[in-house]
């Protein structure tokens, strides 16, 4: 029997105890149970699902949590422009200085999904233990390891994307030799994300998301997994079985996905997939002082999306904006989700009491509950919204990407596009089968259909990078600051960490840095 709710928040610090480690060299010198002894710890249900919540608990922290939308700030859709002391340097790194010894936003690029590995690998290790308990069953206890696989897969998926080749662990390490490996082939790392999600799916409940992973879950990650190894045909197949199955759908508001009271709309939960989860005990961020999406975005702009952005959004009758005689900067009559989406230049929130400027002219919108306005260091603790990392409007975009390209355009293909463009609220027209016929042309409108929708997400950055066009986008654009980004074919991979080359002598490091 499953035993998931109302878990109280002394479990998930004594799961954190249990399954949580720094990637360095000293959390091998320690017991890593400290209070807690594997030999006793692992003895029934109850101590799998605490372990089970230790797991879900590395996805609160940096990029695999709700700071996941800082991604945005090395693509073209936005700067850093201020500094943001929880991810130093972030901006530095899109202007050229990328090394080793950036530090900041690359080693937390770095760290959380290891940990999330590392803590995924200590629970699969330990968990079969818990059989000595009448009550669980072996099948019982599998639907726990496919929830842990679905976070590995997950973790790893970052680390593919990231730097390519790398370190790959698929057990707990018992010393410091173990941890001492050289890269596997991105090719092997596919390999392990793709058997961790295909159990997944083989295991999981076929149910709506309510917190844990589910099939639906799993079905839409490895979409994405394969869309992003180009097997389209692949990716296709799996999308289409997910979207037939019926457990998801286009909510009814898109404002609402990314608030926390929208959140709880019934609409809104059958559109997530997966999610962060956040709640009112266990808010965005409290160390090293209180913080959130909110604070970070609402008030002090850490996130300023650049003009580019905004010109992306067609004008609400489906003209491309360019090809009107409007001037480029009147942003009235254009798809609503740009006003959903960022704070226009001339554009008012209730109570806003502004303390920064935006360098760009544009405010992030997306993600910031206006009825908290106006915003103190105090509403820091209010700022536990979930973080979204994947939404049916993402599955039904990437099933018109991937049957596009494997067989080009087809009435699949336009109705998947417009049931993203016709949400309530939304209503933008369907898509011309016409002027989009050709599968050149239809792939350019889906990808900008991907920015538009999922914009300040966290996707733009992986796909720029996947169709190969960052360097085209970023090299050369002008940034915050007056300086230009610097994007060059070795900056499709990032450079590991200092730490990590010294720490593991067997890693070498990425071309190029």
């Amino acid at each position: 029997m499953r035993k998931y709710n109302n878990i109280p928040k002394w479990i998930i610090s004594a799961a954190l105890v249990v399954t949580t480690f720094s990637c360095d060299k000293d959390f091998l010198e320690k017991n890593p149970l400290d209070s807690l002894s594997s030999e006793t710890f692992w003895q029934n249900e109850d101590h799998v699902i605490t372990g089970l919540a230790g797991v879900y608990a590395t996805l609160t922290d940096n990029y695999l949590g709700y700071e996941r939308v800082y991604f945005e700030c090395l693509s073209d859709n936005a700067a850093n422009a201020l500094p943001n002391f929880e991810q130093a340097n972030l901006y530095e790194m899109t202007i050229g200085a990328l090394s080793a010894a950036s530090g900041g936003a690359l080693n937390n690029m770095f760290s959380q999904p290891y940990k999330a590995i590392t803590a995924s690998n200590y629970f699969l290790a330990n968990a079969d233990k818990a059989l000595v308990d009448p009550l669980l069953t072996e099948a019982e206890l599998d639907v726990y390891k496919a929830e842990v696989r679905f976070v590995r897969a997950l973790a790893y998926f970052d680390v593919v994307q990231l730097w390519g080749e790398a370190p790959l662990y698929t057990e707990f390490p018992e010393n410091l030799e173990e941890m001492s490996v050289p890269k596997s082939s991105s090719a092997d790392i596919y390999q392990l994300i793709e058997d961790d999600l295909n159990f997944a799916i083989a295991t999981l409940p076929d149910a709506a998301y309510s917190g844990h992973a589910v099939k639906g879950s799993a079905q839409g990650l490895l979409g994405k997994v394969l869309l992003t190894q180009e097997k389209w045909a692949e990716a296709a197949d799996v999308l289409k079985i997910l979207i037939d199955g019926g457990k998801f759908q286009i909510a009814d508001s898109y404002n609402d996905i990314f608030l926390k009271a929208g959140q709880a709309n019934p609409s809104v939960k059958r559109e997530i997939l997966f999610s962060t989860k956040y709640s009112a005990n266990d808010v965005h961020r409290i160390d090293p002082v209180p913080a959130g999406l909110y604070l970070e975005l609402g008030q002090q702009y850490y996130l300023q999306p650049f003009a580019d952005l905004a010109d992306a959004y067609q004008m609400s009758n489906g003209d491309d904006p360019s090809s009107t005689t409007l001037p480029s900067e009147n942003y009235e009559n254009r798809d609503p989700r740009l006003d959903m989406t960022i704070k226009l230049p001339n554009e008012s929130w209730p109570n806003h009491v502004p303390i920064f400027s935006s360098t760009t002219g544009f405010v992030m919108e997306k993600y910031v509950d206006l009825s908290t306005m106006p915003l103190t260091s105090e509403d820091a603790f209010e700022s536990d919204n979930d973080f979204v990392h994947l939404r049916y409007a993402d599955i039904l975009l990437m099933y018109a990407e991937a049957k596009n390209e494997a067989t080009g355009p087809d009435g699949n293909v336009y109705d998947a596009l417009d049931e993203v463009r016709g949400r309530t609220g939304v209503d933008m027209p369907a898509v011309d089968r016409t002027v989009n016929a050709d599968q050149s042309v239809l792939r350019e409108f889906i990808r900008n259909e991907r920015r538009v929708e999922l914009a300040l997400e966290g996707h733009r950055y992986f796909d720029i990078k996947r169709w190969r066009i960052a360097q085209a986008n970023l090299d050369g654009k002008p940034t915050t600051n007056g300086n230009t980004m610097v994007f060059k074919e070795n900056n499709y991979k990032l450079p590991f960490p200092q730490s990590e080359l010294d720490s593991n002598p067997e890693l070498v490091q990425n071309e190029g840095y």
